[in-house]
């Protein structure tokens, strides 16, 4: 009998452990000009084919990439209609937006999940049967209710519809006074951060990001956070003026000192943090690589993520 309770332990600490951490699905990786392969990312807890969509700037084009890539074994069909569950949307800009809007007459009914300031734009400059069909829950008639909008409060958590996840919002500044947002998803007692475009708080004369990394700093401390993702637009020699609300490698940098401070510098050490956003433009892409790359002083496990390429966040 003792043998028989030792191997069910020892078996349900394995299934325990095996299925921690996330899947991260890329469908679209760059920041603007890739009109293919624009800023969205499905995450699902491990071992489960409920997923998310985090931003949605391309999506059938990523879709086709990630089952050429064997990151799916189903139809292209199938994993927009049964895998996304819902879509996040950090803020109303085409390059995160597009691909979900041009979809959406062949998808099923599922939630969007963004601020009231994102909805409030879908509704009345996208949804609104000028630039394309109202399958919005409100706004102009008749609204086909296909996709339900979920407003966040900031802070608050929300249980994400059909998912074992849940999320909390947290504004971001995006070229002041233009919003963005960042989702903390959770999963049990992992979490994963996305932050959609933001600029540093000392650029943007704010304290948005501040107010996050004060959030997460124990979630860092406690091995508990899985992984960050976060942009880096333009390298370095990009001026702060012609920032627009992003980052380079230094205010990358920069930032992520403030939450090392907040958590202790060691404990970034190994911490997952995923590069998105980056300007397909000359050859900024190496540029910003390998500035990164030389001034990761903090041992930061940084993915430069290929679109359709799983990974996992453990």
């Amino acid at each position: 009998m003792r043998i028989k309770l030792v191997l069910c332990f020892i078996f349900t600490v394995s299934v325990c452990t095996a299925q921690s951490g996330f899947r991260v699905v890329p469908l679209g990786v760059k920041g603007g000009g890739d009109d293919g392969n624009l800023s969205a990312y499905m995450v699902a807890p491990a071992n489960s084919s409920a997923y998310v969509c985090l931003d949605a700037g391309t999506i059938s084009n990523g879709i086709t990439k990630a089952i050429a890539n064997q990151a799916f074994n189903a139809s292209p069909d199938s994993v927009l209609k049964r895998y996304i569950k819902a879509y996040l949307i950090s803020h109303p800009h085409l390059d995160h937006v597009s691909g979900m809007i041009i979809n959406s007459i062949e998808d099923t009914t599922k939630p969007i999940y963004a601020s009231q300031y994102c909805i409030e734009v879908l509704k009345n400059h996208y949804f609104n049967w000028q630039s394309w069909p109202n399958l919005g829950s409100e706004g102009n008639a008749p609204a086909l209710k296909k996709y339900n909008y979920v407003a966040l409060s900031e802070g608050s958590e929300t249980n994400i519809e059909n998912t074992a996840m849940s999320v909390k919002a947290f504004k971001l500044s995006h070229s002041n006074p233009y919003e963005s947002t960042a989702f903390l998803l959770k999963r049990g007692t992992d979490y994963v951060l996305y932050f959609g475009d933001t600029g540093a708080d000392e650029v943007e004369k704010s304290d948005n990001m501040q107010h996050v990394w004060k959030a997460v700093a124990p979630l860092v401390a406690a091995k508990q956070l899985k992984g960050i993702f976060l942009e880096v637009s333009y390298p370095n020699d990009q001026p702060d003026k012609k920032l627009y609300g992003h980052l380079t490698p230094q205010w990358f940098m920069k930032e992520l000192n403030v939450l090392a401070q907040l958590a202790g510098a060691g404990n970034l050490a190994g911490l997952n943090v995923i590069v998105t956003h980056m300007k397909p433009t000359g050859d900024s892409e190496a540029k910003i690589k390998a500035e990164l790359t030389s001034e990761n002083a903090l041992k930061l496990n940084l993915i430069f993520p290929e679109q359709g390429k799983a990974f996992d966040l453990k």
